[in-house]
Parts: structure tokens; sequence; C-alpha cells
């Protein structure tokens, strides 16, 4: 756990602490709590500039020294330490195994000792002793150089050396980024940076970042990009309208970089589902019939159908050409 949330879970017990240990002198409440007095003090300095809203007299924490000891004269309302029950317990475990398995979002080791520590701390509650001994003794998973590189990048506001691969282009290209954010989006993780070759913001794909060096250089992205937040829209789907799944031959791997594309399912040859929403019967068929054979309608069958229909009836009207060209 890093010193920021151990921190904030000490704080968030000190108050009960004190309630239940009236007069404890400083000396004696660092060493139970186990840090030093000159860390307890500036604790209880960030203390008293928490409370209710309103943040005035009688609405902050307050604490009364005779002495060298301590006395908690007003908890707003933290008169207990901090106990997750079984289902936010659960809740919040589902969701560090899920953060796990998409690379760059958290730190590994730090997630599965968060997940050690809940489960430890959850006992029976959240699925009997033997679940958290086995969290104990797992390993936390390896993460790449690259995905690590990318992370430490945004955490410590560094500009990033990135070595991308562009599937439109099918080409690698070296450029220099400022880093803004890490954001998921469906399956995939993705590095939000101002591009400095394309002095604009790019969306660049973990799995497709070749390699990364992060620069002796601050991040330097402009304030408007940064405080306008990520735009997915591109990734957006409208639930009211239909979707089609598609089979996706790698040899048309591009098509992800400009169409709104949500993965199902990717296949050892490199081919992909995906599923596409479209407004127009019409649109869809021309854009796969664009394709040709690198792109298939899986479902819906009937649209499936009319594109077959379509492409019988273009080589039809090709084939009557031919025959009256040669009449």
């Amino acid at each position: 756990m890093s010193s920021v949330s151990t921190r904030l879970v000490r704080l968030l017990n000190m108050v009960p602490y004190f309630q239940a240990n009236p007069r404890i002198t400083r000396a004696e409440a660092a060493a139970e709590l186990g840090v030093t007095e000159t860390q307890l003090t500036q604790d209880l300095d960030q203390l008293w500039m928490c409370g209710l809203p309103g943040y005035g007299p009688g609405d902050l924490i307050d604490f009364e020294f005779s002495g060298d000891t301590i006395d908690v004269t007003f908890s707003a309302g933290m008169d207990h330490p901090l106990r997750l029950t079984s289902p936010e317990a659960t809740g919040i475990l589902v969701a560090l195994r899920a953060l796990l398995e998409v690379p760059g979002i958290v730190d590994p080791e730090a997630a599965r000792s968060a997940i050690a520590k809940i489960e430890s701390a959850a006992g029976t509650a959240t699925g009997a002793r033997e679940g958290a001994d086995a969290a104990v003794d797992e390993p936390a998973p390896i993460e790449s150089g690259i995905a690590a590189a990318v992370r430490g990048a945004v955490r410590d506001g560094r500009a990033l050396s990135i070595d991308y691969y562009s599937a439109s282009h099918d080409t690698l290209s070296t450029r220099v980024v400022d880093p803004i954010r890490v954001v998921l989006v469906a399956d995939h993780t993705y590095l939000e940076a101002w591009c400095r070759t394309a002095d604009a913001v790019r969306l660049f794909r973990f799995d497709r970042i070749v390699d990364a060096r992060v620069l002796d250089e601050r991040s330097a992205p402009p304030e408007p990009a940064v405080a306008a937040g990520p735009d997915t829209s591109l990734f957006d789907a409208d639930p009211s309208l239909p979707a089609a799944t598609l089979l996706i031959d790698r040899s048309a791997a591009w098509m992800f970089d400009y169409y709104p594309l949500r993965v199902v399912h990717e296949h050892a040859d490199g081919s992909v589902e995906a599923a596409l929403t479209y407004a127009s019967e019409g649109w869809m068929v021309r854009l796969v019939l664009g394709f040709g054979s690198a792109v298939r309608i899986l479902e819906p069958r009937a649209l499936a159908d009319r594109v077959r229909d379509s492409a019988a009836a273009a080589l039809e009207a090709y084939e009557a050409l031919g025959r009256n060209e040669d009449g």
C-alpha cells in the first residue's frame, strides 16, 4: 500500500482511537500507531482541517491538549473505526482483480497487496480464511517494462519517447509525447498524451507501444488539453442503434483506428470478431462490400444476406457489362 493510502487509513481510524483512549500522551499514541511524534502532530494538524460541510467552528474535528495528553472534543461523526461490510469488501476485491487484468492501470504489486489486506481484514465476511492466505502467497502479475514506464511517466509528470505501431498505416514511428492520463476504453488501455509530432492530443493503445523511454524533462501538455478530459466519443455506442458483429481479417486491422469497433473475440490467426453500431443498413452494406473478403458480417443474419445479395447483384452487373462489350 502506498504511503498516501497508509496515512489515509490511519487518519480515518485516528479519531475513534483517541476516543477509546482518552488523555493518552503523544508518546504513547505515536508508539501504538507506529509513527513518530512528529508524524502524529502532522496527522492531528491535518484532522483539524477535516469535518462537516460548513467547515467553520463546530463543524471541524477538534481536540483538547492538556499538557502532553490528547482528548477529542468534537468527532464530526467519525466515532467508529473504518469497517467494510461484506458487499463493500466483495465489490472492492472484484474491482481490484479486474484492474489487475488490464495493463498500465494500477501497480500490480500495490493492487495485490491491497487485495491481501482487504481479504485479511474482512476475514470470513468475504469468504473464509483460506482465500486470504492464498492471496498473500499468490505472486503479483509481472508488469511489462513498457507499461511500467508509461504509468511511471504519467505518475511522475515526465515526458516520454515511444515507438508506436500504427495499424492504419502499418508503420512504426518514434515520437515524443507529454503524458496526460491513462484511460480504459472497452477492453483496452490507452495513454492519452499531447503528441509533439501531431501537435495535438492523441490516444496510444498500450499493446501498440513497442518501446517507451522516460525522458529527463517534465511533461508539459497544454493546459486546455488537460482540462478538457479524455475524448472517447469515437468509442461510445448509442444503445438505441443496432449493432453488427463483424469478422475482420488481420489485413484489415487498421479499421480499429477509424471506426468505433468493440472487440468481441480475438482468434489465433489474427482475425478479430468485433461489434460496430450503425444507423443505416445501406451504409453498413457499402462499408463491408468495400473490404471484399477481409470483412464478413456474422450477425445479424438479415444484414449478412443483404451484403451477399448486393455482392451477387454487382457481380452479375459486371458480367452483363462484359457480355455487352463482347457483343
